[in-house]
């Protein structure tokens, strides 16, 4: 009879919250925009928190790193006092020296890029003029700019200044705003990072205490080890990824010196950057790369992209199972939905965070789905002996 009870009161609590769930569903469904608008009013509100534990995360990789590696058996206070300040520079130092790189190595190419495209059309318009008017060629771009209304395009454009004049303005008032509260945000995202690296044995012990006295056992234990197997994965997933970008990149700059492809190193850096971003970020790398190549010599600009694809096969089949091994357990499905879904909710960062999360998740729901596995063969084990011991009887 006590059995029973006992089963009555787990179905009905299970009742009682599929009931619950079901309800806030529908409230959620019912109410999608009001909901959708206080998320974004959330994030908005605790963007430089979250952006903030974002560094944190990204600069506690190194920062761990160094500070298993300086002054590792030193005894003296000083030195281990001194110990978190030093690798949190040096790791600071390493992330901004190799953006400040590949910033310098690509944006003057790319300016450079777009100027003789730039006058490659002016060219193009002066060898039109200087055309032959008796030609096929020149009555045919005769023809076209002959069909424009060039004065009806003049009057639009000048209306269109005249009326917009003063959106302009305010619009360019309000990007110079959001640009000053954009740099506002960093600077207290990157205080914030600072304030977590610098107490994150404070703030771990204080997180479990109030996981352990605030919330249920059974949930609050699973809390701690789901953020032990989270951080677990990302240090595997920056360490592995970053590995994997240097040595594409690093072979990438090889290969287009031994073809003789210009921009080799410049190219090389930006591949080996932009393939920090799992599955698409070499795509972006190739894309910046091929239009720089295709300024100076088009036939070298279809080798590169022969030549990155080629690579790219042999990296992605050979070297990243290598590099990666069982440090992101995840299939390649997943990583392709993973970067996909977090891209389209957080950009780059999502594309970057995505598949840590992702691993994460299936991680955690493997290892539920082995323990009921296992009660469920427990339960029948215990079935079965029943049974037979009735019989027995």
């Amino acid at each position: 009879m006590d059995l029973n009870s006992s089963k009555m009161k787990k179905l009905a609590k299970w009742l009682v919250g599929v009931v619950a769930v079901c309800i806030l569903i529908y409230l959620g469904v019912k109410n999608i925009n009001t909901l959708a608008s206080s998320v974004s009013y959330l994030f908005k509100l605790f963007g430089p928190l979250i952006l903030g534990l974002v560094f944190a995360l990204i600069l506690n990789v190194p920062m761990s790193f160094f500070e298993g590696v300086l002054w590792k058996h030193a005894k003296k206070k000083l030195w281990v006092k001194l110990r978190r300040p030093i690798a949190f520079i040096i790791s600071l130092v390493i992330i901004l020296g190799i953006l400040t790189g590949v910033v310098c190595l690509v944006i003057p190419e790319l300016a450079d890029a777009v100027v003789i495209i730039a006058k490659g059309a002016m060219e193009l318009a002066k060898e039109i003029s200087r055309m032959d008017k008796t030609s096929e060629l020149y009555r045919f771009f005769d023809g076209i700019l002959v069909q424009i209304d060039w004065s009806n395009i003049i009057t639009s454009l000048q209306s269109w200044v005249t009326d917009t004049g003063s959106g302009i303005m305010n619009s360019a008032l309000s990007r110079v705003t959001a640009l000053f509260g954009g740099i506002v945000d960093f600077f207290i995202a990157f205080i914030f990072a600072i304030y977590i690296l610098f107490s994150k044995k404070t703030l771990k012990v204080q997180t479990t205490r109030l996981i352990r006295a605030w919330l249920p056992e059974a949930f609050g234990e699973w809390m701690i080890h789901a953020s032990s197997v989270a951080s677990r994965v990302f240090r595997s997933f920056v360490s592995g990824q970053t590995i994997e970008a240097l040595i594409l990149g690093t072979l990438c700059m090889l290969g287009m010196l031994i073809l003789r492809i210009p921009y080799a190193p410049m190219v090389g850096a930006l591949v080996g950057i932009t393939a920090l971003i799992p599955v698409v970020g070499a795509f972006i790398g190739a894309g910046v790369g091929a239009f720089m190549i295709l300024t100076v010599d088009p036939w070298k600009a279809l080798i590169f992209l022969i030549f990155l694809i080629v690579l790219q096969q042999i990296e992605g089949n050979i070297i990243y199972p290598k590099v990666m091994g069982t440090r992101v357990n995840l299939p390649a499905m997943w990583i392709l939905a993973a970067v996909t879904v977090g891209g389209g909710l957080a950009g780059p960062i999502g594309m970057l965070l995505g598949v840590p999360v992702a691993s994460t998740a299936y991680i955690l729901i493997r290892e539920a789905t082995e323990a009921k596995e296992e009660k469920n063969k427990a339960a029948e084990l215990l079935e079965e002996e029943n049974s037979v011991i009735e019989i027995d009887d």
